[in-house]
Formats: structure tokens, sequence, C-alpha cells
């Protein structure tokens, strides 16, 4: 996985067995490194990312950040998740941030010729959320609307302490033909964010654009 400049915003690209994907990122977002194999050299990387998210902050305070985001390494990889990027902004002046991921994870054999079908399916089986099948420039697509309870690290909080925190979230998994599923999605755990950050998600899940070994734009079939 890369990134490189595009204009004012970032373009993101992962690569999977012969089709490379590519989306275009708003601008103001920190991406997180996610080369974990170079240890060394993402650890300095988040350093200098803590600094930059909060450069008021003691140096103490910036380096339990960059742990905690360290401490998310294995899970980042067990989930398949090849670019993770997060936003700081205020709205009606409060403070708010959202998170956008984008995975790649093999789809079930059992998806068969109609995959969307089947990823709705069931994903309406799970009760996770809202499901609707949409249709996007790169093909068609399932989303996901709804909401996941999860801890805030004390070292972020106001109290020192862990408290409870609840996230809202719109997950789009996109089937392609080589027998995975592109997964974008993005979270917010401040709901005054919600309708500026889900129509910003909305311009990235659109961006999508998908290309052949051969530097050739290709659109799923559906």
């Amino acid at each position: 996985m890369s990134a490189i400049a595009a204009e004012d915003n970032r373009q993101g690209m992962v690569g999977g067995p012969g089709i490379d994907v590519r989306w275009i990122m708003p601008e103001g977002f920190f991406e997180i490194p996610m080369d974990a194999e170079e240890l060394d050299a993402t650890a300095e990387q988040l350093i200098e990312m803590s600094r930059a998210v909060m450069p008021e902050a003691t140096l103490e305070v910036q380096l339990q950040w960059a742990v905690m985001v360290a401490a998310h390494y294995d899970s980042f990889i067990e989930a398949g998740i090849q670019y993770s990027g997060f936003v700081l902004t205020e709205v009606d002046d409060e403070r708010c941030t959202a998170t956008v991921t984008v995975s790649m994870i093999d789809l079930d054999e059992r998806a068969g010729a109609q995959p969307v079908g089947f990823l709705a399916s069931t994903m309406r089986h799970l009760g996770i959320g809202q499901i609707g099948e949409i249709v996007l420039p790169c093909g068609p697509a399932v989303s996901c609307i709804g909401t996941r309870k999860g801890t805030l690290d004390g070292s972020l909080t106001a109290s020192g302490s862990d408290e409870p925190v609840v996230t809202s979230f719109i997950q789009i998994q996109i089937p392609l033909n080589n027998g995975t599923a592109l997964v974008l999605e993005m979270g917010t755990p401040t709901p005054k964010g919600w309708d500026v950050f889900s129509a910003m998600f909305a311009g990235v899940v659109k961006s999508v654009r998908l290309f052949n070994d051969s530097g050739k734009s290709v659109v799923m079939p559906g």
C-alpha cells in the first residue's frame, strides 16, 4: 500500500490479485503508518504524528498516544486493514473526529455469482446495522450503517480512566472478481460530526476506481 499527493488531496492505493484499487482522501487526514514490519521507523512516524495531532500536549501524553495506536496494530493486521487515517475538526464549536479504514478481505466461496446479494443477506443475518445495496462508479456494493460500543483509553480522557464510547459507522463492501472484497469504513464517536463525516465519506467511496494489471480501468459486473 502507498499513498501519493493528488492535487490538494491524498490518493490511496492498495493491491490485490490482478486488481489495483485507488481512491481519494480529503485534505486534512492523518495517515497512520501501516508498515509494521519496520518497527523502528513506524515508531518514529507515530511519534511525529502524535506531535502533529497534539502539538500542545506534553511529551508524555504524545508518547502515550503513540503507544496506544501501536497497540492496535495486531487488530489492524487481523482485520486486513491496509489504510487507516483520521481527521480532527470542529463542528458547531465542538471538537469532532472520524476514522477511515480500507481493508481487503477474502470472499466466502458461497458468494457465487451474486456476491452483493450474499454479502447483504449475511450482514442482515448478523444484525449489525441497516443494510442496503448500492451501485458505485466502480460497481455494485453493500452498505451498512450502525453503531458499536467500545472503550476510550484513559490516556485520552479528562478523568484519566477508561470510558465507554459509542461509535457510529458506515461500512461499504465492494466484491471484486478476484475472490476478494474491498471494505471501506468511516467511524466517529462524535455525533455532532456525523453529517459532515458521512458526506465526506460518500465522496471517498464514490472516488474508488479499479484497474487491471495493464492499468486499464475496470468496473465490476452487477
